[in-house]
């Protein structure tokens, strides 16, 4: 595995440096003060808890490095003054440390992992765009040498942050990370991020608005089966207890229709990104909250599952630290239903036939909140619907803009002598995972099933017989010849069973495989291929050159 982690590592340092970036290594240990200064300490500790953090004999708070845009926008700082020194790209592979919540599946998602990371600093948009767009390239063109069937995906940028972000997912049914894509290759986008068009909504059976004594009709479900009607006719409320750094709880009633399901990650962003009115920077928990979270707050019993978008702000108790108005979001599916059927407040009652600015004021901030499902048709095209296809993560880069170097005081003069904040990207592409994933893309019942570029040897060589001195004399021939000439092989020169040697050179997945046994009296050999199991018989002299034109090709 240590081999095929270098090659994967060589590729990736050739196809970064082909654009220009610099190679450097960044401290792996990191002052929490920097952390601090970017606003992420807290999310990185404690929202996300990440971070392994720890104090030292100075009493001093440092980390093991996630991540390192605070170190390299530090550097940044330090170094770069002027516009004549942009654009700077530089970039490293190193060991990265992250306390998984579920470390599992080995190498692709364990608390230690070998990552390639690069940051940018611009002077302009464009300049950025422009760098952006080499890393993409650089991207596909590493995974595509490695030898894997990969979606460049739009995706959340997370923790990280930033204002455009997108992931390339290597293609396994093992996949973790769920892609809706188009199959005319014009959309794909990881789940949490991904938009569509809703099914058409259904018109309403209800055309007077009064309110319906409804019981036992808890569920959309069951709302439903009780009233006769499309779930898309159905606006639900649902009640989330967001908590923010500073320690402010905020309650937030969510409109949405019926039918359709709160993405959360789409929620989280939005909270975080409305966090400074309530004098907060980042979330650290959200949840529908409980019977023992609801005893905290909640002023008298709420009407669950009767809930109607103008839930008195009365529910909540006067409590220090909790926020005492909801904050009240609508999603898009939910804006344009008239005649709808919606909670009335009161258990067992619904109020039918509403409609916003009547019964109800539509909230002020309307926002995409929906989960995008397989079936939905496409945006950009509504003759295409969305497919699903599991994914891994193997890279994702990022246009951060001035989120860090504003933070942190990392400024440049431009050309009209201006002190402006730099403007950043940065790209991180997973060694040990790209590893990981090629063997979760690649493999049959008998092992891995290495791509060539990657493989830990390209040939091993089989004494099937190591008594039999003819076999021995081949093999080893045959094995100083291959590697002379740069093919990487090994020889399998045990005393075990032939079947042992075979099984152990289709479980580590080697693409060819020599057996110097019964043929070698026509002065032939076999050449194995593991990817289709193939046989063939050739002669001795010509294993060399046979060899040399298949790893050509491959």
């Amino acid at each position: 595995m240590w081999r095929v982690l270098q090659k994967i590592s060589q590729i990736v340092r050739e196809e970064m440096d082909a654009t220009g970036a610099q190679e450097c290594l960044l401290p792996q240990l990191q002052p929490a003060q920097l952390w601090r200064e970017s606003g992420r300490w807290e999310t990185y500790t404690k929202a996300e808890g990440i971070m392994f953090s720890l104090i030292d004999r100075r009493e001093t708070e440092l980390g093991l490095g996630p991540t390192h845009e605070e170190v390299i926008t530090t550097i940044a700082k330090d170094m770069i003054r002027s516009y004549r020194q942009l654009p700077v790209n530089l970039y490293q592979i190193q060991s990265k440390f992250r306390d998984e919540i579920r470390p599992r599946f080995g190498l692709m998602r364990g608390r230690e992992f070998i990552m390639k990371d690069a940051y940018s600093f611009h002077a302009s948009e464009e300049s950025l765009q422009e760098t952006y767009e080499a890393m993409d390239q650089a991207y596909r063109k590493i995974i595509s040498r490695c030898g894997l069937q990969y979606r460049a995906v739009q995706a959340d940028s997370g923790a990280i942050g930033g204002s455009a972000s997108q992931e390339f997912m290597i293609l396994a049914e093992a996949g973790e990370d769920e892609v809706l894509y188009t199959e005319d290759g014009q959309y794909a986008a990881n789940v949490e991020k991904a938009i569509s068009l809703p099914p058409d909504a259904q018109k309403s059976p209800f055309t007077k608005g009064e309110k319906r004594e409804t019981p036992e009709t808890n569920t959309i479900e069951k709302l439903c089966k009780f009233l006769q009607c499309s779930p898309t006719t159905i606006v639900k409320n649902v009640l989330y207890q967001a908590v923010y750094d500073n320690g402010k709880t905020v309650l937030v009633l969510v409109n949405i229709r019926g039918d359709q399901d709160v993405n959360e990650v789409k929620l989280t962003n939005e909270l975080v990104r409305l966090a400074p009115q309530y004098q907060a920077t980042t979330l650290l928990a959200l949840q529908v909250p409980d019977e023992t979270a609801q005893a905290k707050w909640a002023a008298k019993p709420l009407p669950l599952g009767y809930i109607a978008p103008d839930l008195d702000d009365n529910y909540i108790s006067s409590v220090p630290n909790i926020a005492p108005k909801f904050l009240r979001l609508v999603d898009k599916t939910a804006v344009d239903l008239k005649d709808f059927i919606t909670g009335a407040n009161e258990s067992g009652y619904h109020q039918v036939g509403a409609n916003w600015g009547q019964e109800f004021e539509l909230p002020k901030i309307v926002v995409d909140l929906r989960t995008a499902m397989v079936g939905d048709r496409a945006v950009h095209d509504p003759n295409q619907t969305l497919q699903s296809a599991r994914g891994i993560e193997a890279g994702h880069i990022f246009q951060l803009g001035i989120k860090y170097s504003q933070a942190m005081g990392a400024t440049f003069t431009n050309e009209e002598g201006e002190e402006k904040p730099l403007i950043m990207g940065c790209y991180g592409v997973g060694v040990s995972r790209i590893a990981q994933a090629a063997v979760e893309q690649s493999y049959d019942k008998d092992g891995i099933i290495w791509p060539g570029a990657i493989a830990p040897y390209h040939a091993i060589v089989v004494i099937p017989n190591t008594n039999d001195s003819n076999q021995v004399e081949v093999a080893e021939k045959l094995y100083n010849e291959l590697n002379k000439v740069g093919i990487e092989t090994l020889l399998d020169d045990r005393d075990e069973r032939a079947g042992v040697k075979f099984k152990d050179a289709e479980l580590i997945g080697i693409p060819y495989r020599i057996v110097t046994g019964r043929s070698l009296k026509s002065g032939k050999v076999e050449l194995v291929e593991r990817s289709t199991k193939n046989s063939q018989e050739i002669a001795i002299d010509q294993v060399v050159e046979t060899l040399k034109q298949l790893i050509k090709v491959e």
